[in-house]
């Protein structure tokens, strides 16, 4: 654990904070800290910052109630940067979305991979836009009844797979049951975080149960 006199602010005296969603892993945004910022973070364990552009401290949520409770804070090697680890009330984005990162530059399209969270940006894109043609769109289109009823369909598919032993199936009704559910959430307002954080508490909090 390093003293926060080993932290070296620039000649602004300010410091690059990467802000982590604790649950997620996602990159929320990057923000600055000074030397009373991170003092007050670390006191507080909620995040506060430099505002570069009013010159003044800027406690996250302070007007919006989108505040973040702080996990932990790591220095780079250099001790010139800092990853803050934070468990998210609301957007982290002053737009309103979950992260500030969401304007795609380059993807290597070679390169396949796609991850719960990632699937679930996908859907919540779907239910905004309702592309034509889209199976997601129009499971929104339909409502929760449509839905429920899609999941709890692919609830047994599972359970006849997994009857039959045959392992190549369950996955394959396995996908489909974590999309339904996947798109069940988003019509709920449920996270992937919130059943992260759910499943965490089970597992650190004591007399909870035990996963």
């Amino acid at each position: 654990m390093i003293d926060i006199n080993e932290i070296k602010f620039d000649e602004a005296g300010l410091v690059p904070a990467v802000i982590k969603d604790f649950y997620s892993g996602r990159v929320l945004t990057v923000a600055y800290m000074n030397r009373e910022s991170l003092e007050i973070t670390i006191n507080e364990k909620r995040s506060c910052f430099w505002s570069r552009s009013r010159k003044e401290l800027w406690r996250k949520g302070e007007t919006s109630g989108n505040t973040q409770r702080v996990v932990s804070i790591t220095a780079d090697c250099d001790n010139d940067a800092l990853l803050v680890e934070v468990i998210k009330e609301g957007p982290a984005c002053h737009l309103g979305t979950e992260s500030c990162f969401t304007n795609p530059v380059f993807h290597d399209d070679s390169v396949k991979g796609l991850s719960l969270d990632a699937l679930y940006e996908l859907i919540l894109e779907r239910k905004e836009k309702k592309p034509e043609g889209s199976y997601t769109a129009y499971l929104f289109n339909k409502g929760i009844e449509k839905i429920l009823k899609k999941t709890g369909e692919e609830c047994s598919e599972v359970i006849i797979a997994a009857m039959k032993g045959n392992k190549d199936e369950i996955v394959y009704e396995t996908a489909d049951l974590c999309y339904h559910v996947l798109v069940m959430m988003a019509q709920s307002g449920i996270t992937v975080g919130d059943i992260k954080k759910e499943l965490s508490s089970r597992h650190s909090t004591p007399g909870a149960r035990k996963e």
